[in-house]
């Protein structure tokens, strides 16, 4: 199978670099030809346009930063649906909306091709291993014959049902994940002005009713000073509203949604669009006037975890 990967971001070139390392025959496309070019010297084809990819390959991948940037990669002079023909997969990777999923994925069977999603969670530094947990959206055939792709770039694959249940679920994680981050900055300055043991309030809570994901992985970069989660406040601010907007569009009144966009959008707004995402927690660091360091934790994450040959959950 020849797969195109179009969108070598932060997550994306570490999926892609993951389908290099287990030998597929890979083509990319990237607006940054540093990217690009670092792509080729490892052995990967390069294409100069979306639609020229497409033609070459049977798999596109995109992973891209927002649904509209999405859209544009499909539908513009030289995109994706330009390229398609019959029986090829395009398989979205992107955090994006349902609807506008939806709307791409019925111009692709237009074109007798097939449409899939694939939103990843579980962090930039288990991407990199081909550790992160995938979760698909679409034909369950057209699933099973992209599945040896899959386990080569995750390790967790869960089929979630029809095309748009897998973009939901990522939209809620998202939603969960940031809310959390949101409350540790709280947590963490209670902490602080308590006079505790901030190490040790770390090892407390990683053991406690109170743990999570969040905790256990941007807590040590946020102890550590870096904030380097390797993942962007503007990234963040389109999760958390996705999240509300869709919401919004079920008809089901919330609570904590919107304060979640709120403090978000406040935190683009101090710190800046391409700050880390975990920086969100020093709005409570200014207010207090405090900090949150401690010695001993990394100022990036790096999976310790062998890479594991994926598997259907």
């Amino acid at each position: 199978m020849k797969i195109g990967f179009i969108g070598l971001g932060n997550v994306g070139s570490k999926l892609a670099h993951s389908l290099l390392r287990n030998n597929f025959d890979l083509t990319v496309r990237d607006l940054d030809l540093n990217l690009t070019k670092s792509f080729q010297n490892k052995g990967a084809k390069i294409a100069k346009s979306s639609r020229e990819l497409t033609e070459k390959v049977d798999l596109i991948i995109t992973c891209l930063p927002s649904p509209k940037i999405s859209s544009e990669v499909m539908e513009g002079e030289d995109g994706i649906i330009q390229g398609l023909s019959k029986n090829k997969i395009w398989l979205e990777m992107s955090t994006t909306d349902e609807t506008e999923l939806k709307r791409l994925g019925k111009r692709v069977i237009d074109k007798q091709a097939i449409p899939l999603e694939g939103p990843v969670s579980g962090g930039c530094h288990r991407a990199a291993t081909g550790n992160i947990s995938i979760f698909v959206g679409g034909d369950r055939d057209s699933f099973e014959k992209i599945l040896p792709v899959l386990t080569a770039m995750g390790r967790k694959i869960l089929h979630t049902g029809e095309l748009g249940s897998a973009t939901v679920l990522k939209v809620i994680t998202n939603y969960l994940a940031s809310s959390h981050l949101a409350a540790l900055g709280e947590a963490w300055a209670i902490a602080k002005k308590s006079n505790l043991d901030l190490a040790k309030v770390y090892k407390g809570i990683a053991v406690s009713s109170g743990n999570s994901f969040v905790h256990e992985t941007e807590s040590q970069v946020i102890l550590n000073g870096s904030y380097n989660i390797n993942f962007t406040m503007d990234l963040v601010v389109k999760d958390t509203s996705l999240f509300d907007n869709l919401a919004k569009k079920l008809g089901v009144p919330l609570e904590i949604s919107p304060l979640i966009v709120r403090i978000f959008k406040d935190g683009q707004k101090k710190y800046g669009s391409r700050a880390w995402s975990s920086m969100i927690v020093k709005r409570m660091e200014d207010l207090n006037n405090i900090d949150f360091r401690a010695n001993g934790f990394p100022e990036e994450l790096v999976d310790n975890e062998p890479e594991e040959k994926g598997y259907e959950i």
